[in-house]
């Protein structure tokens, strides 16, 4: 082989392996009969999401995950795939489910969550999740909810208790 073609592939594995360290989540999709007008709105569609759509030879991929010490993800690696990157857990996944609905063509594989392999079923239920913003707003209801209960407790015995009489001299 080349030595310059060597090098490039070397250098393509380590931004592999970079995209997946940095990543929430990989989702790994068979994408065939998707058009090319269908690929870019899957594309700017994930791009909304915060998540990159890419395509990799599967033994590039593989090469990545082993040199990265990631699991394998083994029998999702065949065939023509397609990789999502996303930087938040459960908004890559999400934005995929969404759009497989209206496309069929796009088939979800499975992926690798966290360090975690999961089927087509896990991803799916992956993003289902709430995102960031989601659980943010899920942490402060449930810290503001013993306050609001203890000032409506108060204003509801300050209006059952008749006024006090101020005092006759």
């Amino acid at each position: 082989m080349n030595q310059q073609v060597l090098e490039a592939k070397k250098e393509l594995v380590k931004q592999i392996g970079e995209s997946i360290s940095k990543a929430g989540s990989l989702t790994v999709v068979s994408y065939q009969g998707l058009t090319v007008a269908e690929t870019q709105e899957l594309r700017r569609t994930l791009e909304k999401a915060d998540s990159t759509f890419t395509v990799y030879k599967n033994t590039l991929v593989r090469r990545a995950l082993e040199e990265g010490k990631h699991p394998d993800l083994g029998e999702l690696l065949n065939g023509a795939n397609g990789f999502v990157f996303s930087t938040e857990v459960s908004a890559g996944p999400k934005a995929l489910v969404k759009f497989a609905r209206t496309h069929e063509a796009l088939v979800l594989k499975g992926g690798l969550v966290e360090g975690k392999v999961l089927d087509a079923q896990g991803i799916k239920d992956v993003s289902k999740l709430p995102d960031k913003n989601g659980l943010i707003a899920m942490f402060l209801s449930c810290l503001n909810a013993p306050i609001t209960k203890f000032a409506a407790t108060v204003k509801a015995i300050a209006d059952k208790a008749p006024a006090a009489q101020p005092a006759a001299n």
